[in-house]
């Protein structure tokens, strides 16, 4: 039976959607991108969309102007206000900064009522706190795009998990979650898989430069690592060290636009024949990130040390953006072979003979790979299949709750 206020389940069109994210406090490309393919996806398949985000309650608003990190959102509003008008959606957003009790943009006269009114919450990787404009929302649905390290998190930090349990669904990145082989930490919660939406029509294929590099846009270390039950899961920084000497192994040139709050041994890897780009530049907005995607050959890119020893089933949403550009993508192995087609389009590798031969492989059949990476694109990541599934599957979680 229904339980009260449950939209009724339709396979597009009609709910009333909240989405939270981070892009007021990360006005950076990639992670705008992320974001917006949630809620341009869902209104294009009929649903009424609007973006919510909050400051929460610690220090949070990153300003790549100054480089800092503070409670002031005016660089991000502005960022926010921006890309929004640009896409055509300005006036479906509010912030609420708790530090100064105010709301800001073109829905902070209304959103709490619109909250009220809504039918369903994407809470997209746990970084909004569910406020009481949130908690009556019927279906909330809590994403975690950082499989391993939000269930360690949920495992050693009880007000997390009880956070997380303010949610009536719950989906991961991690695909694998559950399956033999796969060993994150189970935390309690019933984990179903998800994947980054991708509105095709957004990521036009367009030729790639004969003489592009195989790159990406990585963090040496996102923050610190992390231990549970005597394993270690670590970052990038800790993939990283086997595939160093590449550049002298292959044809191709390797190039990283290469950020994080540690210390990336820079020096180390231009002696090696990579070539470091500053990531601000190209991360300034979704259109100088996606213009530096379709400037690529291919990507080639490690994962998060703790997506691979878990095997996780993890796969990066960057990653998609290069495959729906018909950009073939070289990246480690985190067991995303167990549900996306590879060989074709996408090469993994589990160390650095494999990610020779897989380099070597796309530059010598390059056509077929780039033609194979819009299909895998339009097959796995298509926003209309994956939005509709995830709705689909929230809807029918929530009413057996109830």
């Amino acid at each position: 039976m229904k339980p009260p206020g449950m939209p009724r389940r339709k396979r597009a069109g009609g709910l009333r959607i909240i989405v939270t994210g981070y892009i007021v406090r990360g006005p950076l490309g990639g992670l705008t991108w992320h974001h917006l393919q949630y809620v341009l996806g869902l209104a294009a398949l009929g649903h009424t969309v609007h973006f919510l985000e909050d400051s929460d309650d610690y220090p949070s608003c990153y300003d790549p102007s100054r480089q800092v990190t503070d409670t002031d959102p005016a660089y991000g509003l502005r960022y926010i206000a921006e890309v929004f008008s640009r896409v055509g959606i300005a006036d479906c957003w509010a912030y609420h900064d708790a530090h100064a009790k105010a709301w800001h943009g073109p829905r902070a006269g209304d959103i709490e009522r619109l909250c009220g009114e809504a039918d369903l919450l994407l809470n997209l990787s746990a970084v909004n706190p569910v406020r009481p404009w949130l908690s009556a929302i019927p279906v909330r649905v809590l994403i975690d795009t950082d499989p391993v390290f939000t269930q360690v998190r949920h495992l050693t930090s009880p007000g997390d998990l009880a956070s997380a349990r303010r949610h009536t669904a719950f989906f991961t990145f991690g695909e694998n979650y559950g399956k033999p082989g796969c060993s994150i930490p189970q935390d309690g919660l019933p984990w179903l898989p998800t994947r980054q939406p991708v509105v095709l029509d957004l990521w036009p294929v367009t030729p790639a430069p004969a003489d592009g590099h195989f790159t990406t846009v990585m963090q040496w270390d996102s923050y610190d690592s992390r231990e549970y039950a005597g394993v270690r899961y670590g970052m990038k920084s800790d993939s990283f060290a086997p595939f160093e000497s590449l550049p002298s192994r292959i044809a191709p040139k390797l190039e990283l636009a290469l950020g994080g709050t540690g210390g990336a041994p820079r020096a180390e890897l231009e002696a090696r024949g990579w070539i470091l780009r500053d990531p601000l530049a190209i991360t300034r907005d979704p259109w100088t990130y996606q213009s530096y995607i379709q400037g690529s050959r291919a990507e080639f890119s490690v994962a998060k040390h703790g997506y691979a020893t878990s095997h996780s089933g993890w796969f990066s949403e960057r990653s998609a953006g290069y495959l729906a550009s018909g950009r073939p993508v070289v990246t480690q192995q985190t067991g995303f072979t167990e549900w996306l087609r590879a060989g074709a389009g996408v090469l993994a590798f589990a160390d650095a003979e494999e990610a020779v031969a897989a380099i070597a492989e796309i530059d010598a059949h390059y056509r077929m790979h780039a033609d194979a990476a819009r299909d895998i694109a339009a097959t796995w990541f298509d926003s209309t299949r994956v939005l509709e599934g995830l709705i689909e599957s929230a809807l029918n979680v929530s009413a057996n709750q109830c």
